[in-house]
């Protein structure tokens, strides 16, 4: 019997070598794709690379030729042109076909409430804001592509499962987002949240959990989108508390205005999506790590792996600054 092949489409930031080594434990023979700009670190022995710029149709249909693929895990397909492309590149040619998605999707929805389900995807999308509300726009274009780039894979005959996720804690999160929190605790000043209420709420999902929702894909063969999440959800107050922290409530649109979020406090920001996971787990059997343990193990990597300078951080002193009043 051959071995199994998988192809990942990115793979060497963030949770890409968590896809490669869990493959590789699984006994598929892997390949990463990527244009080679990003170093990669931490990939298991043995993987083949192939480079291309993914949104070069012709350089991705030649650097993959007529290769077969058990599973295809794409990390980084960000519209529907690239996902049109994709469907008929490896269309035949593929077991299943695992997208990485976003709760995003969601958020430029019309009228939907958190927690989100799979089932209110369908239906009238939000006006785009100004685009000199830069951050806004941006994440408003990242869920609309997302959007496209989704739909268009649907409309293809691959075997697709999309898993969208929330925000995702991992050790290799190249945004640090709760290495910043985790840094503003240690040196014990506040850390300033908006003051609005009330705050979002937090649920988001563990980097290893999705390494097993994707490796549950892949084995339960399902097509369909399936939200990705944490069971638990948080306060920024009981969050803040777990680590450690003290939080300073400061008016929002000030914090926006001196230029302090979303670094200060960037679960706090109104791009963070909630979803509900019951669908996913039912289906892909997926089982989350308590929010509590994830977080143990992101402190303790914070401890041993020390980052310096911290990107996020430098603003630090004008924070601390600005609490003083």
């Amino acid at each position: 019997m051959s071995q199994r092949r998988a192809l990942i489409i990115g793979g060497t930031r963030n949770l890409g070598p968590d896809f490669a080594t869990a493959l590789v434990d699984a006994g598929f023979h892997v390949t990463i794709l990527n244009r080679g700009v990003t170093q990669a670190s931490s990939l298991p022995s043995g993987i083949e690379r192939l480079y291309a710029d993914r949104s070069d149709k012709q350089a991705l249909a030649d650097a993959v030729r007529s290769r077969d693929f058990d599973a295809v895990v794409d990390t980084t397909l960000y519209n529907g042109p690239d996902a049109t492309a994709a469907g008929q590149i490896f269309a035949g040619r593929v077991g299943r076909y695992v997208m990485l998605s976003t709760g995003q999707v969601y958020l430029v929805r019309a009228g939907l409430k958190r927690p989100f389900l799979e089932s209110s995807y369908d239906g009238p999308t939000i006006a785009a804001p100004p685009e000199s509300s830069r951050f806004d726009f941006d994440n408003w274009s990242y869920g609309i592509h997302k959007r496209f780039a989704e739909d268009a894979l649907r409309a293809s005959d691959l075997p697709l499962t999309v898993l969208r996720l929330p925000m995702v804690n991992s050790e290799r999160d190249h945004f640090f987002r709760l290495r910043n929190y985790l840094a503003r605790a240690q040196d014990g000043g506040p850390v300033l949240i908006p003051a609005e209420e009330p705050h979002l709420p937090l649920r988001h999902v563990y980097g290893k959990d999705v390494v097993s929702a994707v490796m549950g894909a892949i084995d339960a063969g399902i097509n369909g989108a399936f939200n990705i999440g944490q069971d638990e959800t948080s306060t920024i107050d009981q969050f803040l508390t777990r680590i450690g922290a003290a939080p300073l409530r400061v008016p929002g649109k000030v914090l926006w205005e001196n230029g302090l979020m979303p670094k200060c406090s960037p679960f706090s920001e109104p791009w963070m999506s909630a979803l509900d996971n019951r669908l996913g787990k039912a289906a892909l059997g997926i089982r989350y790590t308590p929010f509590d343990e994830c977080l143990k193990a992101l402190m303790r990597d914070f401890m041993e792996r020390p980052v310096v300078p911290l990107p996020g951080y430098e603003q630090r002193p004008r924070e601390l600054e600005f609490a003083r009043g």
